[in-house]
């Protein structure tokens, strides 16, 4: 099979990884930080994604924020002055509004949030809140980074917006499943 991609190339034998543009770079680098950690991000959505109790329309969303988060992952790990390919594919301000769509959708059918709620319930919930967390990550190391290097600022939007998502989809799935929201009281 001549056009089969290759798992291992051994060129990341001694520490060091290739950008897109072939900008080679220590594999602790923030860009690959950054890229990493999105791609964690995209793993724990598989996980949503794929769990049993995620409901069709969820489903469908999470595959849309998986496409969107390989396009992430290759603006962050573009080296912009040595790429000659053709150019990434865009985040635009339209996913951006999906988001936010999608978190108004949900909130209809949610009770008011008037405290602090500790993050579980369910397992599914439990995922929910792992990946806003990754995702709260992924942006301040992405921010981090656009202090150096070019990071467009649409894509640190969508990660703000994302970590929104995932907290409102948490409190969604975590009532179609019937998980009781245990509320934080703080103790003095």
């Amino acid at each position: 099979m001549p056009n089969e991609m290759k798992i291992y190339t051994r060129t990341g034998d001694r520490g060091k990884t290739a950008l897109i543009g072939g900008t080679r770079v220590p594999k602790y680098h923030d860009r690959i930080e950054a890229y990493g950690t999105v791609d964690e991000l995209n793993a724990f959505v598989g996980l949503i994604r794929d769990h049993h109790e995620t409901d069709p329309q969820s489903r469908e969303m999470l595959t849309e924020i998986q496409d969107r988060l390989f396009t992430l992952e290759s603006h962050l790990a573009e080296d912009k002055e040595t790429a000659v390919a053709k150019p990434m594919p865009p985040l635009r301000d339209s996913d951006v509004q999906l988001l936010e769509n999608e978190i108004d959708r949900m909130n209809v059918s949610l009770p008011p949030l008037a405290n602090f709620i500790l993050p579980g319930g369910s397992i599914l919930v439990s995922y929910c809140h792992l990946a806003r967390t990754v995702c709260r990550r992924a942006e301040r190391i992405s921010v981090k980074l656009s202090e150096h290097y070019p990071v467009d600022n649409i894509d640190l939007r969508y990660l703000n917006r994302l970590s929104d998502y995932f907290f409102v989809l948490a409190r969604y799935l975590g009532q179609l499943v019937g998980a009781e929201e245990i509320v934080w009281k703080a103790r003095y």
